[in-house]
């Protein structure tokens, strides 16, 4: 089996998600190879020649490889401008490498004339693989793996809009190449297409199998295998560990799958419907010190939509011995000063926090069950033991106007000092939003897989609004765009925990 990652993500750290089916086909005595496409691809676009005609391109070109070393060395985390600059000349290269048809970046990548969000669009750079960007690596590369492996089937991994077009383009050229060859699509954006009631598969005769949700038992299934076991350790042993840009590799884990409170309304998590299934703790801790043992990672990266109160608990108690970091909702447990210091002694150096808004009453509407007298208890109690957060305002939900939106500018200049990093979003409706069944919906943009309805605000706070409020308002006040100028550029919470406080761990 061979399982490909596509461009383009952040290439920070390796995909967990084809670790996970590797460790699956691994444990079934399956031979399994894994291609992170997306790694490759950049690394072969940094080192292709691209036409650089004013003073910072040339310089950014010529400093290509110096930038690239520099990113995986922990020195250039020590000064928050250098890494900037790092990063900034980097990209140029990758936005050069674009050309006029592409918005291409180290984290993103979109085409001018083709939509990701469009089958339609999708089924013609299958047609035309010729015409991505990434053609000249994978049309070397892919008949060179699929000669040496001889695989039964080839899997992508899809996970976001990003890598949607060069996912088909690889599909389309393999299908030109190896037309006998079964294709597997499966991922996370695979997975919100296919929970939409509407959905109708567009992809018949390119695509063999569609996956939705975890892969491992559909994936043994159509490899003849019964499943054995519910759990296998991850494996990446076969993935470049040491190209990845970062300052040594960063282990990633999920320990659970949905959210353990899935009220949210506004959540995709809850509107798709995704289950919580979670490991118990001693089994993630045991998984933890294996993999640990096996890649020595320099960070640990907790996936979990939120990591449990039982794991937290699980992690202070038995710390995994590296610095690690991980999404979590505020619940009493952080609120305890000598609790988070436990939690910071176990090696925990931030936290990312979903506070959403900073009125009471657009949390309680979203039920997010949270109250903002916890969220300051938390923030102070972080704060004093040394933990980093990167706390996610989302603005523009039903139940917002500009004055709800004003209360969470006050929250957040109030508690500047223990809110370490920042993220800002404006609401987008998911199309199965329960909300959505009672507001006036209309397409938010024109493409038959949009995963997401434009509405009409029920208090009159559209979306130019709130853009408005945030440029103009909320980004302007020297409190707030203070904490926005540490934000690692374009790596954001990705690379947040090098900077702790806006300075180097």
């Amino acid at each position: 089996m061979l399982l490909i990652y596509p461009p383009m993500a952040k290439p920070c750290e390796p995909p967990a998600g084809l670790a996970q089916l590797a460790g699956a086909l691994r444990g079934h005595g399956l031979p399994r190879t894994l291609l992170d496409g997306n790694l490759e691809g950049l690394l072969f676009l940094l080192a292709s020649p691209v036409p650089a005609r004013d003073t910072w391109s040339r310089r950014a070109c010529r400093h290509a490889a110096e930038n690239l070393a520099a990113l995986r060395t922990p020195g250039l985390y020590r000064n928050v401008d250098r890494y900037q600059r790092a990063v900034t000349d980097l990209n140029r290269v990758v936005e050069l490498a674009g050309g006029p048809d592409l918005l291409l970046s180290l984290a993103n990548y979109q085409d001018k004339s083709l939509s990701p969000i469009k089958s339609e669009d999708l089924l013609t750079a299958a047609r035309h693989p010729e015409a991505n960007i990434f053609y000249p690596w994978f049309a070397g590369r892919l008949p060179q793996v699929l000669s040496e492996e001889n695989p039964a089937m080839v899997g992508f991994s899809l996970n976001y809009l990003s890598q949607a077009l060069c996912t088909f383009a690889m599909i389309g050229f393999i299908k030109s190449c190896f037309p006998r060859l079964e294709v597997v699509l499966g991922g996370g954006l695979v997975t919100s297409w296919l929970s939409n009631p509407s959905w109708r598969n567009p992809f018949a005769g390119l695509v063999d199998h569609l996956v939705a949700g975890p892969g491992e038992g559909p994936l043994l299934a159509l490899l003849g295998k019964r499943r054995e076991a519910e759990h296998h350790l991850p494996d990446y042993t076969t993935l470049p560990l040491a190209g990845y840009l970062a300052p040594g590799f960063i282990l990633p884990y999920a320990a659970s799958s949905g959210c353990y409170w899935n009220k949210c309304s506004f959540c995709p998590e809850k509107a798709e419907g995704n289950p919580y299934t979670a490991l118990p703790v001693p089994q993630v801790l045991d998984d933890i010190a294996q993999l640990i043992a096996r890649t020595k990672p320099a960070l640990l990266h907790l996936l979990d939509n939120a990591v449990s109160p039982a794991l937290l608990q699980g992690l202070a108690a038995n710390p995994p011995g590296i610095n690690w970091y991980g999404f979590a909702r505020v619940s009493p447990l952080l609120t305890d000063v000598d609790f988070c210091r436990s939690l910071r002694r176990s090696g925990c150096l931030m936290l990312k926090l979903g506070l959403e808004s900073g009125d009471q009453g657009v949390l309680d509407a979203m039920d997010k069950g949270i109250s903002l007298a916890m969220v300051s208890a938390a923030l102070t109690a972080l704060k004093q033991a040394g933990i980093a957060t990167y706390v996610y305002l989302l603005f523009g939900t039903p139940a917002e106007t500009i004055t709800e939106a004003r209360h969470t500018l006050d929250f957040v200049v109030a508690h500047h000092e223990a809110i370490t990093f920042v993220n800002l979003a404006v609401f987008n409706m998911p199309v199965r939003s329960p909300d959505a069944q009672s507001l006036q919906v209309s397409d938010f943009y024109e493409g038959d897989l949009s995963l997401y309805t434009d509405f009409s605000h029920p208090l009159g706070w559209q979306r130019q609004k709130v853009r408005h409020f945030l440029d103009r308002e909320f980004k302007r006040h020297p409190v707030i765009s203070a904490i926005i100028r540490r934000d690692p550029y374009l790596f954001t919470s990705n690379h947040a925990p090098f900077f702790r406080g806006g300075k180097s761990d």
